[in-house]
């Protein structure tokens, strides 16, 4: 495994190519909220390029990355729920776009998607975050493991269970397609 380099343009390389992949990781780990995302984003940048986040050859650069994104995302979210406690929440105004009407087969894959996606934000945590890092995010096991700091056999554990679960609640629904 190569070293993380010590110039800062090869660095800044390497993060903007992994940057589109980076940032739907962020997304993910931000609940889907765009803003925290790109802070998050922003904050692991910053860590990496002032070298308070060090890559030390133990695994890829990138599996690496992811966890710097997920650390650095928690460490976000235990903040900002430690403001919330001090103060009084305020109320959540939702604002929903009114939807297009797509296609019949455009409608029935948006369709789709919207239940796979709902299935799985209903899995826990774990599997969830598992299933995500090795479909949507091409990584193996063993870094998806090292992503979010749990030993191969966990991950491997969380990974068969979200799919198992997955096909459970999907399953009848998705073969009369």
């Amino acid at each position: 495994m190569i070293a993380q380099p010590a110039d800062p343009d090869a660095i800044r390389a390497q993060l903007e190519t992994l940057h589109p992949e980076s940032f739907a990781w962020a997304l993910a780990c931000c609940a889907h909220d765009l803003a925290e995302a790109e802070d998050v984003l922003q904050m692991t940048y910053l860590k990496i390029l002032d070298n308070r986040a060090r890559y030390a050859g133990r695994s890829s650069f990138k599996t690496w990355l992811f966890g710097v994104i997920r650390f650095t995302a928690r460490e976000q979210r235990r903040w900002a729920w430690l403001r919330w406690l001090r103060r009084a929440p305020l109320e959540d105004a939702e604002e929903r776009p009114s939807p297009d009407a797509p296609p019949d087969d455009a409608a029935a894959r948006t369709e789709a998607i919207g239940e796979v996606q709902a299935a799985c934000e209903r899995l826990p945590a774990r599997q969830r975050e598992v299933l995500m890092l090795v479909f949507q995010h091409d990584l193996a096991l063993d870094e998806a493991a090292a992503v979010m700091g749990v030993s191969p056999g966990s991950a491997r554990k969380h990974y068969q269970r979200g799919k198992e679960q997955l096909r459970a609640w999907l399953g009848p629904h998705f073969s009369k397609r």
